[in-house]
């Protein structure tokens, strides 16, 4: 068997099974009386426009905001495109289009929302008295915090004329029906793309205390717009979200469950630890490590062979100045974890194709990653230091980059033991 092609197979499952077409038919709304308008923002939201277009039998018409080179050709929904992930003039032009899609609704109306992962950052709209600039200095002192991704989308809906069920409230009185592919662990779709069009009970003062106890240091300006009533988010229990409905149509768990099968189709036994695991990367990297480990030595807590599934969300704390992202930097520490351990193979990536804002989703590791960095002229502890997993897994050419998947349903971790 060739691990790489193996574990490759496992992330292609995943991926399928959170297909747009599959994952929207089962859950399309009954057509209404008037019009039907699409909205969506996300790094798939784009292919999703698409297999609507596809499912849906009668007129429609809309807007949806994907990652610059994500787009697709859509027949009747306009895609545009912006920058993720930190925002852009492009992302605030589409976040007005999207506004201008709902506007004039009737009560015979439908808005159809398709969100999924990607949406927080390509729907700038800083309030009043806050410009894009606030809004990008937001976004990147939140992506430094290492904070989990719950707690950035509750300081976002606060800082933001869209999130928060903000655009829902601009279809009133169209009904409005939101299909989300979750990539949060848990999958709160308030949670997802900061909601739009899913309002949640985060309060301000919620989000306040989250910003103190977590010592994220945000921009003077966002901090003192923080502190104004004005900016608390809408109420979940307001009349102009009645009878709106939210479905999640694809989500790690399901894509996890089709990776397990796919295993063990091949003969080969799955096991998955959990589809919501948050956390410094580095750090759940040596967890998985140790458990690796004791299956490998003492066929504990699972026989091997087996391969350990896991999603979720980690998060990394910037401490140097390298290039990766989270799935890259979780591989990097276990490969120091497993230096010289024979018999485990990984790979770890995010399920849209990128991780982070390099061109990978992530990579491979096994017991000689660090032995061939070394021999290669890295130091596999300074990478690890310097945030730099991208450079040192591209120097052993053990980088995964399929492209953009056209989903999300978050990370992607595999760990072959044989």
């Amino acid at each position: 068997m060739n691990e790489k092609d193996f574990l490759t197979g496992l992330f292609d499952a995943a991926v399928e099974a959170a297909d747009p077409g599959a994952a929207l038919a089962p859950h399309l709304p009954e057509a209404p009386k008037g019009r039907t308008v699409v909205i969506g923002a996300g790094k798939g939201a784009a292919q999703l426009a698409q297999a609507f277009e596809q499912l849906w039998d009668g007129p429609v018409s809309g807007v949806v905001v994907t990652r610059y080179g994500y787009g697709t050709q859509c027949k009747r929904i306009c895609v545009l495109e912006a920058s993720h992930p930190v925002p852009d003039s492009a992302g605030e032009q589409a976040t007005q289009a999207l506004f201008q899609a709902v506007s004039g609704m009737g009560s015979d109306d439908l808005v159809v929302a398709l969100i999924c992962g990607g949406g927080s950052a390509l729907l700038p709209c800083p309030p009043e008295e806050l410009t894009l600039e606030d809004e990008q200095a937001l976004n990147r002192a939140l992506l430094a915090s290492g904070a989990p991704i719950s707690v950035m989308n509750a300081i976002r809906k606060h800082v933001s004329g869209i999130k928060g069920g903000r655009l829902a409230a601009a279809a009133h009185p169209a009904r409005v029906v939101s299909l989300v592919v979750s990539d949060v662990p848990g999958d709160d779709p308030a949670q997802v793309a900061s909601g739009p069009t899913v309002p949640d009970a985060v309060s301000r003062q919620d989000a306040l205390r989250l910003i103190d106890s977590h010592r994220i240091e945000l921009p003077e300006a966002v901090l003192a717009h923080m502190q104004r009533p004005e900016a608390d988010a809408p109420d979940p229990a307001d009349p102009v979200f009645a009878g709106h409905e939210v479905r999640v149509v694809a989500s790690a768990a399901i894509s996890l469950e089709a990776a397990a099968a796919r295993s063990e189709a091949q003969g080969i036994p799955a096991v998955i630890l959990s589809d919501a695991i948050e956390g410094e990367a580095r750090e759940v990297a040596r967890v998985h490590a140790a458990i690796a480990r004791e299956v490998l030595n003492r066929d504990r807590p699972f026989a091997k062979p087996v391969v350990i599934l896991s999603g979720g969300e980690t998060t990394v704390t910037l401490r140097g100045k390298g290039r990766g992202g989270r799935n890259s930097e979780f591989l990097l520490s276990l490969a120091a974890e497993l230096d010289g351990v024979a018999g485990i193979t990984a790979l770890a990536a995010d399920t849209d194709g990128i991780d982070g804002s390099e061109d990978n989703a992530g990579a491979f590791a096994d017991g000689t990653t660090c032995a061939r960095l070394r021999s290669a002229g890295r130091d596999p502890a300074g990478d690890l230091g310097n945030n730099d997993a991208y450079s040192a897994f591209e120097a052993v050419g053990d980088l995964f980059a399929p492209g953009p998947t056209g989903t999300n349903v978050n990370d992607f971790r595999a760990i072959l033991i044989r």
